[in-house]
């Protein structure tokens, strides 16, 4: 069994107390890692702090540490999936893509680090201003705190670090306490990159304290999180004028027109209703079927989750593994059976063993249940038939979220009349609400969030803009 210790100041530090990381698929403990005391997340703020008024890595230097990154996780791919799929359950071929992925965000973000820029003022043109020039710099904000979830354990984790370091802030990060070891294992690639010490701190522990004492921290400048809307609006009822960065909840709808291809839809929806079991901000969780195609999409869309494998998510095949605990799995299920007493209907899969959740569709739902109007972050989707688009599209908006959505349709007015109206910070068309690209700007509205991923517009959040003027008299 593999014991793995805090990242705090360039050194891995040991505690007393520590926290078992299971596999997800047995149940049994993987791994060891040291719990963060409220010394340690002290100790790792100030050395951030001390680090960032002390390294001033040039762009070009911040450039080549994360270009290092990126290649360092490429040579060791096979490695961090296998660890990724052990503390997350996720599918190993879908934990190799994230691999693939966590990489290009690196690179992304290094050629990002070169791009950085202000611009001119033409404060001349003013009255009294003529001998005047002006321009515009951009400055990293300082210390970032990064908070990430369980679901992606490294690419979210890559998706706050690499922008902020490009930006040349420092970073504490805390990753989730039931995945926590790939974000150790990133410390040491940015460790042999070069990064020097300081710039990243790595801390285990509890939201109750490792959290808790990094929102209270004034010497935080600016917090990235990705988790529950709860969390998200204690961090910006108690961060102050703090910048926030938040990508939280989401109940992802996507509306299957009457003249939509319904084969390309059900098989794009059956792929991404049940990634890494649903538990993806994006997953698909509500599809709204034209009344006159619903019993043709239902029969093709429950014949191409059939073919999806579930079991065991260290084999190559398999689709679907368990979800991140037993208990989020007995979660999910009791909502599914509160539907049910309440009407709703399973045509397919409902059924439970230990953390697996068979991938699961439900039809003749309220608006009221929580399998609809939650989010359920596991396998399940309710399927709910529509006459007309445009009370679709009023349903659609009472959610409380608005992260990404999309429309399947082969008319385009249908498809720009949608997207315009949806309230979500992302719309596609003919592709489900799953669809993620890791350059572009990637937030949402209402309850879902504010503030941009994307390194590119991480970095905008991450840095302030600094206004100069020269009196050339």
């Amino acid at each position: 069994m593999e014991r793995y210790a805090l990242y705090i100041n360039g050194g891995w530090v040991e505690t007393e107390e520590t926290i078992d990381v299971l596999d997800k698929y047995s149940q049994t403990t993987y791994a060891t890692v040291a719990k963060a005391s409220r010394e340690h997340v002290d100790e790792a703020i100030s050395s951030a702090t001390k680090a960032y008024r002390k390294n001033q890595l040039s762009p070009y230097q911040r450039f080549e540490i994360l270009r290092n990154v990126s290649t360092l996780m490429k040579n060791n791919k096979e490695e961090l999936a296998y660890t990724i799929t052990k503390e997350a359950g996720k599918p190993l071929k879908q934990a190799r893509t994230e691999i693939d992925r966590s990489a290009e965000t690196f690179l992304l973000a290094a050629e990002e680090a070169k791009r950085i820029h202000g611009e001119g003022v033409p404060v001349e043109a003013a009255p009294g201003s003529e001998h005047r020039m002006a321009f515009t710099i951009k400055v990293p904000v300082g210390v970032v705190g990064a908070i990430s979830p369980f679901n992606f354990p490294l690419n979210l984790v890559a998706h706050k670090v690499a922008p902020a370091l490009a930006a040349g802030n420092a970073v504490v990060l805390k990753p989730a306490s039931k995945t926590p070891l790939a974000s150790l294992k990133l410390a040491k690639l940015l460790e042999e990159a070069g990064l020097p010490k300081g710039l990243l701190q790595v801390v285990v522990g509890s939201g109750s304290v490792v959290g808790q004492q990094m929102m209270d921290d004034e010497r935080i400048d600016l917090y990235t999180f990705t988790g529950s809307a709860e969390v998200g609006l204690q961090l910006k009822q108690n961060t102050g004028l703090n910048r926030l960065i938040l990508e939280l909840g989401n109940n992802s709808p996507v509306i299957v027109d009457k003249e939509a291809d319904i084969d390309h839809a059900a098989k794009t929806l059956a792929g991404q209703s049940f990634a890494f079991a649903g538990q993806v901000c994006i997953s698909v969780q509500r599809v709204y079927v034209h009344e006159s195609i619903q019993e043709r999409f239902l029969e093709t869309f429950s014949e191409q989750i059939k073919q999806l494998l579930v079991g065991d998510p260290t084999d190559a095949t398999t689709d679907v593994g368990p979800m991140i605990s037993v208990s989020e799995a007995e979660r999910a299920e009791t909502w599914i059976h509160e539907a049910v007493d309440k009407g709703a209907k399973v045509v397919l899969g409902g059924k439970r063993e230990g953390a697996l959740l068979e991938p699961t569709i439900l039809t003749d739902v309220k608006p009221e249940m929580r399998v609809v109007c939650e989010e359920i972050f596991a396998p399940v989707v309710s399927v709910i038939a529509y006459t007309d688009l445009d009370s679709c599209i009023e349903e659609v908006n009472q959610s409380v979220y608005g992260l990404q959505g999309g429309i399947f349709t082969q008319n385009i007015d249908t498809a720009y009349y949608a997207a315009k109206r949806v309230e979500v910070g992302g719309f596609m068309i003919n592709d489900g609400s799953q669809y993620r690209v890791d350059l572009m700007p990637y937030g949402g509205v209402k309850d879902s969030g504010n503030g941009k991923e994307g390194p590119k517009y991480s970095i905008e959040e991450m840095t302030e803009e600094r206004l100069i003027v020269m009196n050339l008299r």
